[in-house]
C-alpha cells in the first residue's frame, strides 16, 4: 500500500481525521491470525501513517486549544462584563432605595416637624385663652366690686336726701362769709 502524501487534504491524505481512518481501515481491513483476534499490519506503513497524523495533530491541537482559551477568553469577559453590570444595577438600585429612604425619611421628618409645630401652636393658643379668661375673670371681679360699690353709694344717696339750706339761712351765711373780709 502506498502512503498518501501528507501535503494533499481529502481522502488518503490532508488532514489528521483522514489519516486516522485510514489506520482504522488498515486494521479492519488487516488479516487476522488464526485462532486469534489478532490481525497483521505492516509495521511500517502503520507507523508512517501514524507519524503524519502526529505531525498534522499538533497544529490542529494548537487551533483547537487556541479556540478554547479564546472562548474562554471571551466566556470570562462576558462573565465580567454580567459581573460589572449586575454590581452597576445592584448600585444603582441600592442608590435608589437609599433615596427612597432618604424621601421617605425626609418626609417624616418634616410630617414631625409639623405635627410638632401645630402641637405646641394649640399648645400655646390654650395657655394664651387661659391667660385671657384669668385676666377677664379678675377684671370682671373687680368690676363687680366697683359696680356694687357705686349701687352701695347710689342707695345711700337715695335714703338720705340732702337737706337744702332755708333761702334766708343760706343768705345769712352768705353774707357772713362775704363780710368776713372786713372783719379782719
Amino acid at each position: 500500500m502506498s502512503l498518501p502524501d501528507p501535503n494533499v487534504p481529502g481522502v488518503g491524505g490532508g488532514d489528521t481525521e483522514s489519516l486516522l481512518r485510514q489506520l482504522v481501515d488498515l486494521v479492519n481491513n488487516a488479516k487476522s491470525m488464526p485462532l486469534s483476534a489478532s490481525v497483521l499490519i505492516a509495521k511500517d506503513e502503520f507507523t508512517a501513517i501514524l507519524d503524519q497524523a502526529l505531525e498534522r495533530l499538533p497544529e490542529e491541537l494548537r487551533q483547537a486549544r487556541w479556540m478554547l482559551r479564546e472562548r474562554d477568553d471571551y466566556l470570562a469577559r462576558a462573565r465580567r462584563e454580567g459581573d460589572q453590570l449586575i454590581e452597576a444595577a445592584r448600585a444603582r438600585a441600592e442608590a435608589m432605595v437609599q433615596r427612597t429612604d432618604i424621601v421617605r425619611e425626609a418626609k417624616f421628618a418634616a410630617q414631625r416637624a409639623v405635627d410638632e409645630a401645630e402641637a405646641e401652636s394649640r399648645k400655646l393658643r390654650m395657655e394664651a385663652d387661659d391667660y385671657c379668661d384669668r385676666r377677664l375673670a379678675k377684671l370682671e371681679i373687680e368690676i363687680d366690686r366697683i359696680a356694687k360699690q357705686v349701687h352701695a353709694g347710689r342707695q345711700r344717696l337715695q335714703l338720705s336726701p340732702a337737706v337744702a339750706p332755708e333761702p334766708e339761712e343760706q343768705e345769712s351765711v352768705e353774707s357772713a362769709t362775704f363780710f368776713d373780709q372786713d372783719r379782719n
